[in-house]
């Protein structure tokens, strides 16, 4: 029964291996066009249209933000205003920075320590945790959060929220430039 379960232990711990092996890097898409630059795309007036979906695919807010960007050097700000489909209104400043290679680190209000981000080819990958307040309490949650340019106007995100590892949900969104 011992051996069973060292077999079984040994068998999960592969799996997590190769799965973790399995998911894409940001250099996968070096190639792709077109190249998306971030500092230039987030400069100027930006409107993005999304939604929060459960992980079981129950869509459970939408929301539209305007965002207000500019850069000065290597600094930039990207100040974001959301309106969600129940009235209520946020807020969130961002202030990057845009370091050599393609990597950006960020900070803001409610993001716990900074986020760290790579650019290549036509996408971006960002890590974060998020504060969120929920029913009067507030929970950190880590996001993996992907952005692919489409056009010189127009870029998908797609975010993985989670908690010690679990899925909770995910965050679609298009951001179109003015």
């Amino acid at each position: 029964m011992n051996t069973r379960r060292h077999v079984l232990f040994a068998l999960l711990a592969g799996s997590a291996v190769l799965a973790g092996c399995a998911s894409p890097q940001v250099t996968d898409y070096v190639k792709q066009r077109p190249k998306l630059e971030l500092d230039r795309y987030f400069n100027g007036r930006l409107h993005a249209y999304g939604l929060f979906q459960k992980r079981g695919g129950e869509v459970v807010r939408r929301f539209t933000v305007v965002m207000d960007c500019h850069w000065e050097g290597n600094q930039g700000v990207l100040d974001e205003s959301f309106t969600y489909s129940d009235g209520t209104t946020q807020r969130r400043v961002w202030h990057l920075t845009k370091l050599e290679g393609g990597r950006y680190t960020g900070r803001a209000g409610d993001v716990v320590g900074e986020a760290q981000g790579q650019e290549s080819g036509n996408a971006f990958r960002w890590n974060y945790t998020l504060r969120l307040p929920v029913d009067g309490k507030e929970y950190d949650v880590q996001f993996d959060d992907w952005m692919f340019l489409v056009d010189e106007r127009v870029m998908l995100n797609r975010a993985t929220m989670s908690k010690f590892g679990i899925t909770l949900g995910e965050v679609l969104l298009s951001f179109t430039k003015d």
